[in-house]
């Protein structure tokens, strides 16, 4: 009975040793997905390389391996790697530059974190569960578990293409995702004269959503904005086709404006407005759809600021291939539909309400004459900063 009683938890051990492993790869993964939105930091970089190779390695090493050193070794990895990311979510971390002004919570940082600590609490539960005598612990799901850390961690690897990281507009930034009000996407409130200013290259590729994204070439465009720029939307027209099907946003949190009889048709989600996080395609503000043929076609999503957020405060991410805009003359009805228009005194007729002008972006899913970010035309185009002019990136549109 002893030795039946060793080799059941061995196995038990060597079941749960092995979910602890893939939570652990998961966690890597997604670290490793993170590095290039880092690389303008190379010693936050280099950080995000040392965790996603530990975890990546002890990963491989719990799917074949299950004695307590190893244990002890991934328990003492997924520990520092949660508390790190507590130290940054909390404070900053002041010795490492572009982690030292501490960061909102994101979807792909809280995915890598959770299965971190995810790792940890089954390494633990793996231990004691050799040891029970009088418990008898059954084998995990394996194969049910591979397939769902699979599934959370290529989520959270698409989801860290739009992370945001080093110290956001006002008090804190975190893609994919970015924070409504005083956090953005895209890292700091950037005003533009980054002090890394790469010359313009010779061919300028126009936007094209089945060819890799290139947007460089804009006058006052730093690199780093152009960064921010090619992976919001890349992350965008790969993750927004999600929600192609209207009927399955209608059931999931969106209601339209009424605007399909302009020709486009705005879809608005009031959770997704509340909830801190922008440029995250799993979750937009808003989906814009093409009604010209009578039926609705997914062509874009707007991405939408806290609600009343002055224009003026909107986070300069992009440089001169973005412009935010905001409508402060449409005319809602209480159920949340468009139907008319301010008065010369900037007034709603009776019965009527104007919103909270609210910053606003759109990210295209295909080609636009104005860019990927362009606005609408029109009324629909809404309204831009005093002494701006609407931009207009022909370099990257279809001319």
């Amino acid at each position: 009975m002893d030795d039946a009683r060793t080799s059941l938890g061995a196995a038990t051990l060597t079941g749960w040793m092995a979910v602890a492993g893939l939570s652990s790869l998961g966690a890597g993964a997604i670290h490793a997905a993170a590095i290039g939105v880092h690389a303008e930091h190379r010693p936050a970089a280099i950080t995000f390389v040392v965790i996603a190779a530990l975890q990546l390695a002890w990963g491989a090493l719990a799917l074949v391996r299950n004695n307590r050193l190893v244990a002890f070794a991934g328990a003492a990895i997924g520990l520092g790697a949660f508390a790190g990311w507590v130290w940054a979510k909390a404070w900053g971390i002041a010795f490492v530059p572009g982690l030292e002004e501490a960061e909102a919570i994101q979807t792909a940082d809280a995915l890598a974190a959770g299965l971190a600590l995810a790792s940890v609490l089954l390494i633990g539960f793996a231990l004691w569960a050799q040891r029970s005598e009088s418990i008898r612990v059954p084998r995990p799901p394996v194969a049910v578990a591979a397939v769902f850390l699979l599934v959370v961690s290529f989520f959270g690897m698409a989801a860290g293409g739009t992370h945001s990281h080093a110290g956001g507009h006002g008090e804190t930034a975190a893609g994919g995702g970015g924070h409504h009000g005083d956090t953005a996407a895209g890292g700091a409130h950037d005003d533009g004269h980054d002090e890394d200013h790469g010359g313009e290259p010779s061919v300028v590729v126009p936007f094209d959503p089945n060819q890799p994204i290139d947007f460089s070439g804009v006058e006052g465009v730093t690199p780093r904005q152009q960064a921010w720029a090619e992976n919001v939307v890349g992350a965008t027209v790969m993750l927004l086709p999600q929600w192609e099907d209207p009927e399955y946003a209608l059931a999931n949190g969106f209601q339209s404006i009424g605007d399909g009889p302009t020709g486009t048709e705005h879809f608005i989600n009031d959770a997704n407005i509340d909830d801190p996080t922008i440029f995250d395609p799993a979750k937009p503000e808003s989906l814009v759809w093409d009604t010209t043929s009578g039926e609705r076609r997914l062509v874009a999503a707007m991405y939408m600021l806290e609600r009343g957020t002055l224009l003026e405060d909107a986070p300069n991410l992009g440089g001169n291939l973005m412009q935010w805009h905001i409508h402060n003359n449409l005319c809602y009805t209480a159920s949340g539909q468009v139907v008319g228009i301010t008065n010369g005194d900037g007034e709603c007729p009776p019965g009527l309400f104007l919103p909270e002008p609210t910053p606003m972006v759109h990210v295209w899913l295909e080609p636009q004459a104005c860019g990927p970010f362009s606005a609408l035309e029109g009324l629909g185009a809404g309204q831009i900063n005093d002494g701006e002019e609407v931009l207009c990136d022909h370099q990257h549109g279809t001319g």
